[in-house]
């Protein structure tokens, strides 16, 4: 009978787990209009992240859907995305926040997405310096006809979620994002999940 593991990630934080080729996992977003920052490092070499620009390329698409594969920076297939219960809106555009762009907005002790990486990069020994480019769930980033980028909100409501299946053997790690000065999170930043189906 199928298993599962629910893990709470609370507002501002981060939640990293080593996975294995063919494992699932869900991001949900609890109370909806919250963004996760979604990295996968390859197990084998975790100086290979998910690299969103070769995917781009590899899927000849900008905008993450259901029915992806993530490739990493060698362009080895990574990270399925098989199913998604949200909107539908999805970033692998905009770079994580980080200490620096709080700073320039007047804010430089708020968390970030860059430093919650780094923190579960930590636990896990993972040679992580920087944030690499995130994948941005439920964030509805997008780029106009006149090529004006727009942080627009995020429309996920409570309980919407996206699953995607590992295709190497690899470490997650997921942000729920702090942003609260950019106001593309409407309710403020809130609780996230990830089940990890087995």
């Amino acid at each position: 009978m199928a298993t599962s593991t629910l893990n709470p990630i609370p507002a501002r934080t981060g939640w990293s787990g080593r996975l294995s080729a063919g494992e699932s996992f869900r991001i949900i977003d609890v109370e909806g209009g919250q963004c996760a920052d979604l990295w996968v490092f390859c197990a084998d070499d975790p100086r290979e992240p998910l690299s969103a620009q070769h995917t781009r390329v590899h899927m000849g698409e900008i905008y993450p859907r259901a029915g992806w594969t993530f490739v990493t920076a060698r362009r080895r297939p990574v990270l399925r995305f098989v199913e998604d219960t949200s909107p539908g809106l999805h970033d692998c555009l905009v770079a994580a926040c980080d200490s620096a762009r709080y700073e320039l907005l007047g804010a430089p002790e708020h968390a970030s997405c860059e430093g919650n990486l780094l923190i579960e990069a930590a636990k896990r020994d993972l040679p992580v310096t920087f944030a690499p480019q995130p994948i941005n769930v439920f964030a509805g980033f997008c780029v106009h006809d006149n090529k004006r980028l727009e942080l627009g909100d995020c429309e996920s409501k409570a309980g919407d979620a996206a699953t995607f299946e590992m295709l190497m053997d690899g470490i997650v790690v997921v942000s729920a994002c702090p942003q609260d000065i950019v106001a593309f999170q409407p309710g403020g930043p809130t609780d996230m999940a990830v089940e990890v189906l087995a």
